[in-house]
């Protein structure tokens, strides 16, 4: 009996690691790609001009690794080379553009930037939560929880939204 519940024990313990060493190795590789992506990205733009999902992607990456005025050069030079046919897909890079800023605690230019990708693609929910959050950091509420609702509107189901709402109603009931 002994002998089988050290085994149990021990089988537990092999188990745990497995999944630990795998989730290691995933991460390594996930990290590994992303490298990997950035450096070809930025050798290919020193050498040449890109296309809006390069500057895009790069700038991304930049945000992700908290390295900002790089990132908010790439999405503006973005922005700058957009065309016609980008017009599609340029709110993410307003709203990227408008994260980078609330990272660095510039309010004023993120709700600029959220509200110049919600022009481009009014039902932009996330751009929309990120405004409204950006108006919470400038202690706006009510524009905040106007913000919300709107976000509602187009996504009933938005958990962030819904609980936001909902303090922000609390809030301003007292």
């Amino acid at each position: 009996m002994n002998n089988k519940l050290a085994l149990i024990y021990l089988s537990i313990l092999v188990t745990l690691l497995v999944f630990i060493a795998v989730g290691v190795f995933r991460q390594v590789f996930k990290t590994h790609r992303r490298e990997r992506s950035f450096s070809n990205l930025r050798r290919k733009l020193e050498k040449k001009k890109g296309n809006i999902q390069d500057y895009y992607t790069l700038a991304s990456i930049y945000s992700e690794k908290k390295l900002y005025s790089q990132a908010i050069r790439l999405f503006q030079k973005a922005i700058k080379i957009a065309t016609d046919d980008d017009k599609d897909h340029i709110f993410l890079i307003y709203n990227g553009l408008g994260y980078t800023y609330f990272a660095q605690e510039q309010y004023d230019l993120a709700i600029r930037q959220y509200k110049e990708a919600i022009k481009y693609k009014p039902d932009y929910v996330k751009a929309l939560n990120n405004l409204a959050h950006a108006y919470e950091k400038k202690t706006l509420i009510a524009q905040a929880l106007e913000t919300y609702e709107e976000t509602l509107k187009y996504d009933s189901g938005n958990v962030v939204a819904k609980r936001r709402a909902e303090s922000l109603r609390r809030l301003v009931s007292v």
